[in-house]
């Protein structure tokens, strides 16, 4: 009798046809486990996805192989992190059609960085301990620069995966959030080598090295927040929320129920007159200059509901007059300070102009090409916005100075004076009806509580349909203090006093990059080029 065992020869092209399809299947783990450590998942496990992208990056067999491990695992990163932009394409029937398109290409675009950052790791790739280090160093300048080109789209950078008031994210304070990815990006990763071959000790005391870094975030933003104390200043805010949902905007009959909403939670009588009222971006869907014009009803109402001496923080886009662009008008996303100073009219004492504006939703990059293909129906006005000047501090008649922050702005670091000209206070106007009850206004909210912990400022934020909050100095935001998606009401609120000047206030990124600086050293590049070909 004859016993056939039938093996399968590992260089044979069903071994390598499963081989390919097993790393595949790992990559996109990779993005799954880390997109999942992100609020409002919060599996903070998955950060370990960061150690298996490493490991996949340093088995493949070519430069061309690290890059599609990190495109795979970018793609499913920013599908989970980023899916709910197609909730803005259901909003209008007519553009449903281009909700799935939405959800894939930026993935497919944003992507392009992590793969960059592993396509490289694998060329220069150095060994022993070192190589965590430059891994971190290249994934997040990878992630810098997708937060800055194009005008960038910071979200969800790695440092952001712990929740904005937990005792993690306390280190934005000394290296911002890019220094916060830097150090969650290596002490991941530092488990990596306990999958590939090499000394045991090394291995186990690289990963034990990751395990410290870890417990010292913990403790060291556990004893900051010991040592936190919420001070309240004079000021009281009254935070708008109406539930408008996005869809519901756009016709005639709905637009004075709409100024009725708004009105009425203004005038509400609470535990005291607030100082200032706070509606969000595009609180009504019309233009201030119509909103605020001579004898409009909207402006009267307004007037009525605010109190004598009231300051009134509204978002409305707004037209300037200039015979030299299209339909010769230049348009503005902008946020206004306006007072019931006791006159017949409404008094308009400040306005900020949007600076950072989102591509493809309030321009288009290379418009002209773009707008030729039939690009631009993905907007809602017929031309670009145009930018502001960069965010300053904006001063409020018998108030703390505040740092306006339109929507999207607050995803990035920096824009706020942190020492020398700092303000008392962040005012974030946002318009996140756009996402339902997606994920998306959940970390937006988390993204925009960072600066408060970079700053050490508290964060005043209003939304139409949620999460608007009060958000103290330390990233932190108290339970009665917020109204979650699909409320309608108000948030009556003293301002707190701003916590101590924060070491990244003083220093901004310079930490960071130092840390990318030590890491990328490791690799010693220059020296290895001559003994590594190209794959």
């Amino acid at each position: 009798m004859t016993t056939i065992t039938a093996t399968l020869d590992p260089e044979g092209p069903r071994a390598r046809l499963i081989l390919r399809f097993g790393r595949i299947g790992l990559a996109l783990a990779a993005g799954v486990a880390t997109a999942l450590a992100h609020p409002p998942f919060g599996i903070l496990p998955g950060l370990l996805g960061y150690a298996l992208l490493m490991f996949l990056t340093e088995r493949s067999t070519s430069v061309r192989g690290g890059f599609w491990m990190g495109w795979l695992a970018g793609f499913a990163y920013f599908f989970i992190s980023c899916w709910w932009v197609a909730e803005a394409f259901l909003v209008n029937p007519d553009q449903a059609w281009m909700a799935p398109f939405a959800a894939s290409l930026l993935p497919i675009g944003l992507a392009l960085f992590w793969g960059t950052a592993t396509a490289l790791y694998r060329r220069f790739q150095p060994s022993g301990m070192k190589r965590v280090l430059f891994f971190a160093a290249l994934f997040c300048l990878l992630e810098w620069l997708r937060g800055h080109v194009l005008t960038g789209f910071p979200w969800n950078p790695a440092g952001a995966s712990w929740k904005a008031g937990s005792a993690a994210s306390q280190f934005a304070s000394v290296a911002g959030v890019y220094g916060l990815s830097f150090v969650t990006v290596a002490a991941a990763a530092a488990f990596a080598p306990l999958l590939s071959p090499g000394p045991r000790k090394s291995r186990i005391v690289t990963a034990v090295a990751g395990a410290v870094a870890i417990a010292a975030l913990l403790v060291g933003g556990a004893v900051r927040l010991s040592n936190a104390r919420v001070e309240l200043t004079h000021t009281l805010v009254r935070i708008v929320q109406a539930d408008v949902a996005q869809e519901s905007k756009w016709t005639p009959e709905a637009y004075q129920g709409i100024v009725d909403r708004y009105v009425n939670l203004t005038a509400r009588p609470g535990v005291g007159t607030p100082d200032i009222v706070i509606w969000p971006e595009g609180a009504l869907p019309a233009a201030a200059n119509d909103v605020f014009a001579a004898g409009a009803p909207e402006a009267e109402q307004i007037r009525r509901a605010l109190q004598p001496g009231q300051t009134l923080i509204v978002g409305l886009s707004r037209a300037e007059p200039d015979a030299n662009s299209f339909m010769g008008a230049r348009y503005f996303n902008s946020l206004f300070l306006v007072r019931n100073t006791g006159g017949p009219a409404l008094a308009v004492s400040a306005a900020y102009d949007k600076y950072r504006l989102v591509p493809f939703g309030e321009y288009l990059p290379a418009g002209s090409l773009l707008g030729a293909l039939g690009v631009r129906s993905l907007t809602h006005m017929p031309v670009d916005f145009s930018p502001g000047p960069r965010p300053a501090p904006i001063d409020i008649p018998g108030a703390p100075r505040a740092q306006p922050l339109i929507c999207y702005e607050s995803l990035y670091p920096g824009f706020t004076p942190g020492s020398a000209g700092r303000p008392g206070w962040i005012v974030n106007i946002s318009n996140d009806a756009w996402f339902g009850r997606t994920s998306g206004p959940v970390q937006h909210l988390n993204l925009a509580s960072y600066r408060a912990i970079e700053t050490g400022l508290p964060i005043v934020r209003s939304t139409p349909t949620g999460i608007s909050a009060m958000i103290d100095p330390w990233g932190r935001v108290a339970g009665d203090q917020k109204l979650e998606p699909g409320e309608s009401g108000v948030i009556d609120a003293r301002l707190p006093k701003p916590a101590a000047v924060t070491l990244y206030g003083r220093m901004g990124d310079l930490l960071f990059w130092l840390a990318l600086a030590i890491g990328l050293a490791t690799a010693a590049p220059w020296s290895r080029i001559g003994r590594r070909k190209a794959d």
